[in-house]
This record gives C-alpha cells, sequence and structure tokens, in this order.
C-alpha cells in the first residue's frame, strides 16, 4: 500500500528555515522525501539547516522584506508542491504603548512577506495543482488574547482571513491552503529575559500537555504538505498541548 504520508518526489519551499519551528519543518520534510528549499536571512543559520537535509534541494539567503530579493526569490523557485510560510517574529507592548514602526514590523515579517511571496510564485506560474500552501499562524490569531499582544496577535489573525479567501480561490486547481496554529513551542521566540524562569514554569501549568516543541509543529505540516491531507482545505489545525480547552 503507498504510504499517503510520504512527501517523495514532492518539491517544498519552507521560509524561515534558519531558526526554530520552520528549521524543524525543513529537516522533517526532507526526511520524509521531499526535495527541500528553504530560505532565512542569516546565512550562517541557514547553512547549518541545509546541512541537515537529506534531500536538499537548494538554499536563498533572502530579507523577505526587501522587494527585490522577494520577486528574485519567487523567480528563482523551481514548480513547487508544497509551501510552509513560518517565517515570523513578536514583540510585546501594553496596547497604549503599541506604535506604528513596531506593528509594520511584525506586519512585514508575519503577513505581508508570505502573502506577497504567494502572490509572486503564483503569477509566476511556481505551484503545482494539488499543492499545499501552508500558514504558521498562532492561537493567537483567533483564539486568546494575551496582554501586551495586540500587534503579534493582529499580523496572525490577518494570515487566518487571508487563508481562508486564498483557499476558495485556489480551490478549482485542487491546491490547499491551510494554517497551522500552535501555542506555546520552545523555540528562540520564549527566551524573554523579562521572564524568570518561575513564571515560564507557571506559564507552562496552563497548558495540560506542556509546552510543545518544534516537532510537534513539524508533524502537523508534514499531514498538510501529504496527500494524506488531499481533502482538507481552508482549516486551522491547533497543536497547542490542550491549552484552549482550559
Amino acid at each position: 500500500m503507498e504510504n499517503p504520508f510520504s512527501l517523495k518526489g514532492k518539491k517544498i519551499l519552507v521560509t524561515g528555515a534558519s531558526s526554530g519551528i520552520g528549521r524543524q519543518i525543513a529537516i522533517s520534510a526532507s526526511g520524509m522525501g521531499a526535495e527541500t528549499y528553504i530560505t532565512g536571512r542569516n546565512e550562517q543559520r541557514l547553512s547549518e539547516t541545509f546541512d541537515l537535509l537529506e534531500v536538499p534541494g537548494q538554499k536563498y539567503v533572502a530579507d523577505l522584506a526587501v522587494e527585490e530579493e522577494l520577486e528574485n526569490l519567487a523567480q528563482l523557485m523551481p514548480n513547487l508542491d508544497g509551501i510552509v510560510l513560518s517565517a515570523g517574529i513578536i514583540k510585546a507592548l501594553p496596547f497604549k504603548f503599541i506604535n506604528r514602526p513596531d506593528f509594520d514590523a511584525i506586519f512585514q515579517t508575519n503577513f505581508f512577506s508570505a502573502t506577497f511571496l504567494i502572490t509572486k510564485l503564483l503569477k509566476a506560474k511556481k505551484l503545482n495543482k494539488k499543492g499545499s500552501i501552508i500558514f504558521i499562524s498562532s492561537i493567537a490569531g483567533n483564539y486568546i488574547g494575551a496582554p501586551g499582544n495586540a500587534m503579534y496577535s493582529a499580523s496572525k489573525g490577518a494570515i487566518n482571513g487571508v487563508q481562508k479567501v486564498l483557499a476558495a480561490e485556489l480551490s478549482p486547481q485542487k491546491i490547499r491552503v491551510n494554517n497551522i496554529s500552535p501555542g506555546m513551542i520552545r523555540t528562540e521566540l520564549i527566551n524573554d529575559p523579562s521572564f524568570t524562569e518561575e513564571q515560564m514554569k507557571k506559564d507552562e501549568e496552563k497548558y495540560p500537555l506542556g509546552y510543545g516543541e518544534p516537532i510537534d509543529v513539524a508533524n502537523a505540516a508534514l499531514y498538510l504538505l501529504s496527500d494524506a491531507s488531499k481533502w482538507v482545505t481552508g482549516s486551522t489545525l491547533v497543536v497547542d498541548g490542550g491549552f484552549i480547552i482550559r
């Protein structure tokens, strides 16, 4: 019996692959047989990811906030079977202190870069029929409201809205568009010196299964990239260790 979870023969692009969730998704996709293409801003860390790929495609050092680099990346891509948009940043501020420069920076990385990369790939006809697009969103996008997280939550909520429209528009080509909404994952982003170890431990207690690991999100991405999810589109896959059931 053919394994519906196999990615063998598929070409996959992962953004934000130089660290954290993006790095693990790239490694896991490659381990499942995908020819994996990766991009990120940090050349050294991106090279470290590339060296861990079992079926390497190419690596592209690029700042997707720069129009020229975004356009260049889209043109350099082969015809793709899957795209995982995992580049993201976060900055916490009380609502009364949010400001336009920080808001713009978060939206640029978390929303605009991902959105316009997809538009450029579609215009260049670089996404194969029956392909899969995955946005890495967050439970902060439409399930919870954490104090100080307005800018990040807004950027992730925007992703969720665009994703559903894109899923409807691309359905005639059988291209699926979904998002994964993780809870707290142990990556570099949670190493905030303003929180003590005791505070982090108390926060983790809110998660019935504890904090997650990048592999937990990567496994969800493998499902959505594979033919096992061929009848799933416009959906949000929550990977949060049970946080939102509390």
